[in-house]
């Protein structure tokens, strides 16, 4: 009877999720300046091709709207922002911690489950991504390149953004065996965000396959859906988007959960 009163009481799924957002905030308490990395460089492509390169440019064509060069590039940074936040922590860090740190074998020793490691990770991975989010978005506000209301709902799309990544992300990291793996995170990482519409339109890929390819990727249907909003050009490419990003964020959930019960409890 004594011994089942020492047995720990499992914790709700929002208690797991709090802890193991809250341990990752002690951590990264006192790197602030390595948290903010993330941040810095869509803010820096902003400054130097969307108000540097966009002098040289006049206006883009957006569902039938002229919008200035500047406000054309700003949502799609402001999406890679999420996106950002959301692989840096997703990849390397919960790499480190699974194969090295072996921080999750420990985390197991306590009422935590995989479930719970999985949401947690994802959460703050979500978290990072719209952290940097909101902070570009009061940078797009300060400098004018909002148009419309509908902006306001751009913080939420980034969270989905990150949401969507940051459960892919850590699914994809869970096959990783050295950190050469990780090569292969670059090479999907810098296509997608330079051919995702970022600094020109999709059209400029006419109207084959290659068109096609680029509507199916996921930062790009987060770009239209930061563009649209931030504009005012709302269309139903915008639901095209929800649809996209939350089934993606679950379905990664659920392999992140499959792959960690593989992983640590066999």
């Amino acid at each position: 009877m004594a011994l089942l009163q020492d047995i720990p009481a499992p914790l709700t799924p929002a208690a797991a999720t709090r802890v193991l957002v809250l341990r990752n905030y002690v951590v990264y308490k006192d790197a602030w300046k390595l948290f903010i990395t993330g941040f810095l460089e869509p803010v820096f492509y902003l400054f130097s091709i969307g108000i540097g390169v966009g002098q040289l440019i006049d206006t883009f064509e957006f569902h039938g709207e002229a919008v200035p060069y500047a406000e054309f590039v700003a949502p799609a940074m402001l999406a890679t922002s999420a996106f950002n936040g959301a692989l840096l922590d997703s990849t390397y860090n919960v790499f480190f911690k699974m194969k090295y740190e072996k921080l999750y074998d420990q985390m197991l020793a306590t009422p935590l489950s995989t479930s719970d490691i999985a949401r947690g990770e994802i959460a703050w991975g979500l978290m990072r991504g719209s952290v940097y989010s909101a902070a570009f978005l009061v940078v797009m506000a300060a400098m004018g390149l909002t148009s419309s209301w509908w902006a306001l709902l751009a913080l939420p799309a980034t969270i989905l953004i990150a949401f969507a990544f940051s459960a892919v992300c850590m699914a994809v990291t869970t096959w990783m065996k050295s950190w050469q793996d990780f090569d292969k995170i670059t090479l999907v990482q810098m296509p997608l965000f330079l051919f995702s519409a970022t600094f020109f339109p999709v059209e400029a890929f006419g109207d084959g396959v290659l068109r096609w390819v680029v509507e199916a990727t996921p930062l790009y249907r987060g770009v239209v859906l930061c563009r649209e909003l931030t504009t005012g050009v709302v269309t139903w490419e915008s639901a095209v988007s929800v649809v996209y990003l939350v089934a993606m964020g679950i379905i990664g959930l659920l392999v992140v959960r499959r792959r960690l019960d593989k992983l640590l409890l066999t």
